[in-house]
């Protein structure tokens, strides 16, 4: 039995000879990878899991995911910058088109009062202002009676003075100094 030992030991130490050929001889059935086998200090066999890099799968996980989660943070801040910087040009594009439609507004406006006719026309509207020789007329209407009958205190004065006898305190019907 000792024989047999030092002969697998042996055998296991041998490296095979290079092969010549892309292809495997005929016959022969080409093996898959396995795991090694260690022998520990108790003398029982343990598999070596190392691999790639000499990590375990777990550490190499680990070392996956912190270069996943570094990758990550690396791209969220430009984004985030991007995202903001989008809408704030799309903030900025929607105030320059009102302000854009404001202009054309008022260039429209400016065009119409160049006219001597629409000046003369505002003039009268607005100012009550008339020509030489003209008479104005202002129209009164008659006020009814209804408005007297809602504020029965109000002894025909005006509705400033009433507001204004409010602010002061006062009743809205009696009039101080007078």
């Amino acid at each position: 039995m000792p024989e047999e030992r030092s002969r697998a030991r042996a055998e296991r130490g041998r490296k095979p000879a290079p092969r010549r050929s892309g292809s495997a001889a005929p016959g022969r059935v080409r093996r898959e990878p396995q795991l090694t086998h260690a022998r520990s200090r108790a003398g029982s066999v343990v598999a070596a899991t190392t691999g790639l890099l000499g990590l375990s799968s777990t550490r190499r996980a680990a070392v996956l995911a912190l270069v996943v989660c570094a990758l990550a943070l690396t791209v969220v801040v430009p984004l985030r910058n991007y995202v903001a910087q989008r809408q704030e040009l799309a903030a900025v594009t929607a105030q320059q088109q009102a302000l854009a439609a404001e202009v054309d507004e008022l260039n429209r406006e400016r065009a119409r009062l160049s006219d001597p006719s629409e000046i003369a026309a505002e003039a009268r509207s607005r100012l009550g202002y008339v020509r030489p020789g003209e008479v104005p007329y202002i129209v009164q209407l008659p006020s009814t009676g209804t408005d007297r009958e809602a504020d029965p205190a109000s002894d025909g004065m005006p509705w400033y003075r009433q507001l204004w006898r409010e602010v002061e305190g006062g009743p809205a019907g009696v009039e101080a100094g007078r």
